[in-house]
């Protein structure tokens, strides 16, 4: 995520590090780099320049801290301008305060309302809602059974109706929740390949018809400048509440998201960073302001950590981890943990100085299926006590997992490794394990 615009930043911020006190020539200097690496990541023109005069007003215009060096000063100035620049503070959904809350999911073609209206589903069930998924999408091919194949995936009900009308189907689906003891109706409008009049007429009076709580318009952020345009237009016909922008974890420059608030005046209020259905967040400007600037995201980190890790298990975990009792088992139910996290290259994000460390490493979902397999194919006494494992086992273990003699090997001597490294881990020894355990050849 903005992997490009990070290291452009980075890489103007190196040259006022060094400095001793801040004057006109060294922020001016800096700056001038600041926005070529703003324009290159395809942040509007007007907001780039808007950026900018407040930052060289605010970095000249303060004392610097004298707890602050003056490169520490201009990267605090910087990561506060990018926070208001992207709201300033998370703006939660509003909610109805009598009957069910409905929510319209409005877009072009291919931006991702689909697959964010499950994902928002799932969110909500997570926070003990009762969501309706509604098909109001009649032109795309497939759409009806997309939506309704990733709601059998999270037990949520999804309503089509007998219709072809999408004003018709959006308004009998209020009903239809009523019925069903729905607090939430999330309703997925159909989309273009472009703007159009026939589409906006349609979005419209859906809105007309079923007096939407909050609607949402899903934006694609790879599409950049085209997005923030693409959300003007919808802004002027819908006056929508909020912006979604999907595929972030594709996202290397960062213009869509540093200049879609600026431009409509409408909070970014979900983020998805992958293609999993949890791949789901609460857009939070001072966390991506952090992760822009390569602060990381503790914060999230920890949320997310919280959600999936029992406390109880976690200090049974920490004892062992102390007493070097950390076994293959203990290793296998935390890699299940880490995965329902999200994409594993976005939660190595969050960990400060982490992310960049691992840049250009292979890391994807599927890097643990192998070392899985192999724990699998394990006794729960080899499990527990990988001591024991010797030659015969080693090739038992390869002939039931799929794998190679060689691979058991590696995975035996980076597991003894990392024990090795929870008495003293280090940055260098988080990378060299992260990078031995997700990039080894076991593809």
């Amino acid at each position: 995520m903005f992997e490009a615009l990070s290291d452009r930043l980075e890489d103007a911020l190196r040259k006022v590090k060094g400095q001793h006190r801040i004057s006109e020539d060294n922020v001016s200097e800096t700056l001038r780099e600041v926005r070529r690496a703003l324009l290159e990541a395809d942040v509007n023109f007007q907001v780039t320049k808007d950026f900018i005069e407040n930052v060289k007003e605010k970095a000249l215009g303060q004392d610097v801290l004298k707890s602050l060096t003056p490169g520490q000063q201009i990267v605090k100035v910087l990561h506060d301008e990018l926070v208001d620049l992207m709201g300033s503070e998370r703006v939660d959904l509003t909610f109805a305060k009598t009957g069910p809350t409905v929510i319209m999911v409005a877009g072009l073609q291919g931006s991702g309302k689909t697959t964010f209206s499950a994902k928002l589903a799932k969110h909500l069930k997570s926070s003990g809602r009762h969501p309706l998924l509604v098909a109001a999408d009649v032109y795309r091919p497939a759409a009806i059974g997309q939506l309704k194949q990733l709601a059998e995936q999270i037990s949520i009900p999804v309503y089509s109706g007998d219709e072809k009308l999408p004003v018709k189907i959006a308004e009998e689906s209020l009903e239809y929740a009523r019925k069903n003891m729905c607090n939430v109706i999330i309703i997925d409008t159909a989309g273009r390949l472009s703007i159009d009049e026939q589409m906006m007429q349609e979005v419209a009076d859906i809105k007309e018809r079923v007096k939407p709580t909050e609607i949402l318009f899903v934006v694609d952020s790879m599409t950049g400048q085209d997005a923030v345009n693409t959300a003007k237009a919808f802004h002027d016909k819908l006056d929508y509440n909020g912006v979604v922008l999907t595929k972030l974890d594709g996202d290397t420059r960062g213009g869509a998201a540093l200049s879609i608030r600026r431009v409509v005046d409408k909070p970014i209020k979900f983020a998805s960073v992958g293609e999993k259905l949890e791949a789901l967040e609460p857009f939070h400007p001072d966390r991506m302001a952090s992760r822009i600037l390569g602060m990381g995201d503790i914060v999230t980190l920890a949320e997310k950590a919280q959600e999936q890790f029992d406390e109880n298990e976690a200090e049974k975990l920490e004892q062992k981890m102390r007493k070097n009792q950390f076994t293959l088992e203990d290793f296998y139910s935390q890699l299940q943990a880490i995965k329902k996290m999200g994409p594993l290259s976005s939660v190595m994000e969050m960990i400060p100085g982490l992310g960049k460390a691992m840049r250009g490493v292979e890391i994807d979902d599927n890097s643990f299926v192998k070392i899985e397999a192999i724990i699998q194919s394990m006794t729960p006494e080899e499990r527990n006590k990988p001591a024991i494992i010797n030659g015969s086992r080693r090739k038992r273990i390869a002939g039931g997992s799929g794998t190679s003699v060689q691979d058991v090997n590696r995975l035996l001597k980076q597991f003894t490794d990392m024990q090795k490294m929870m008495k003293r881990l280090t940055r260098g020894g988080m990378r060299q394990f992260a990078k031995g355990m997700m990039n080894q050849n076991f593809s």
